[in-house]
C-alpha cells in the first residue's frame, strides 16, 4: 500500500514562464525550493 503525503506547501506562486512543448515539467526557482524543503524529482501538485 502507498500513502501519499502533503511535504510542503507554496502559496500564492506565480507563474513566469511555460513551455507548451515540454510536458508534465514544473521549474521552481532554488530558493523557493530551499524555503519550501523540497527535494529534486519530488513529485509536485498543481492546483
Amino acid at each position: 500500500m502507498t500513502i501519499e503525503i502533503l511535504a510542503s506547501k507554496i502559496h500564492r506562486a506565480v507563474v513566469t514562464d511555460a513551455n507548451l512543448n515540454y510536458v508534465g515539467s514544473v521549474s521552481i526557482g532554488e530558493e523557493l525550493i530551499k524555503a519550501a524543503n523540497l527535494i529534486e524529482n519530488q513529485k509536485v501538485e498543481i492546483l
